[in-house]
């Protein structure tokens, strides 16, 4: 019976996980040391290989055979004695399979026991930017989803925005509330392909300073409009001395005068002023 070995080196582990106050509710941290072995495991078996994608080919106890080459456009790659071998659309496993088989059948090991291992991946890949644990390319060997994907890139950073855009290969571009990601329904979090680009912009941010219990700078995000209401609470509420009736809002250098149901904009600075007794 062939014996066949998919042959897993080390995969880079994924960055560790923000603090847990920088994900957003939903969203799955990264996965452990344990997850992200298993991971790759999973990925250099299941991995469907394409174009450009660099594979190495061995047979154990046999060096002269170990070829590592790189996937041409027409699929193929060269292997000794074999010759010309179609490997796109083949698995690790599968590959090693096709690959027993050939040997044997060619009479050059009566027993081969062949090893794959996927170097390069670059055929199946999404690009993850922005404000995420770590951007940068992941591989897409099966369907995931647009949460999936930033969760295994670290999640959302705290200072990122609350919606995500997806752009496909196609040129089309899709703007995904957070919120709706988070709660798991499938309509709202597409599958990712090959060639897609998720960038997760910098929220905006606005400044509340004076008479609050947490002055300082907060981004402007979730269910609805940023209001002044909203920002006092944001800022804590009003401290002992703070008065609503003192609330000034710069906006490019100019005051202006503001209710607390007015929206707050993108570099505003709200400044609570202390009441009179």
């Amino acid at each position: 019976m062939n014996s066949v070995h998919t042959s897993l080196t080390a995969f880079a582990a994924l960055l560790a996980a923000p603090l847990a106050a920088q994900i957003p509710p939903g969203v799955a941290p990264p996965p452990a040391a344990a997850s992200a072995e298993k991971a790759e495991k999973d990925l250099q078996a299941g991995y469907v290989l394409g174009p450009d994608d660099v594979v190495e080919v061995s047979v154990l106890g046999q060096p002269e055979f170990t070829t590592r080459a790189r996937v041409r456009a027409n699929g193929t790659i060269q292997l000794p004695f074999i010759g010309e071998i179609t490997v796109s659309g083949q698995t690790g496993l599968s590959l090693g399979a096709l690959v027993t088989d050939k040997l044997r059948a060619g009479g050059y090991y009566a027993k081969p026991v062949v090893q794959i291992e996927i170097v390069s991946f670059a055929s199946r890949y999404v690009v993850v930017l922005g404000e995420v644990g770590q951007s940068g390319l992941q591989p897409v060997d099966r369907d995931y989803r647009v949460s999936e994907v930033i969760a295994r890139a670290g999640g959302l950073r705290e200072s990122g925005a609350d919606f995500v855009i997806l752009r496909r290969a196609t040129g089309e571009e899709m703007k995904l509330p957070f919120e709706k990601l988070a709660k798991g329904s499938l309509d709202d979090d597409p599958v990712v392909r090959a060639g897609d680009k998720i960038y997760v912009p910098a929220a905006e941010l606005f400044y509340i300073y004076g008479q609050v219990n947490a002055p300082g700078v907060y981004p402007i995000k979730g269910a609805g409009p940023m209001t002044v209401r909203k920002a006092l609470a944001r800022g804590g509420g009003l401290g002992v001395s703070g008065s609503t009736g003192k609330i000034k809002l710069f906006r490019d250098g100019e005051e202006l005068k503001v209710k607390l149901d007015d929206v707050i904009r993108a570099g505003d600075v709200v400044v609570v002023g202390e009441r009179t007794f």
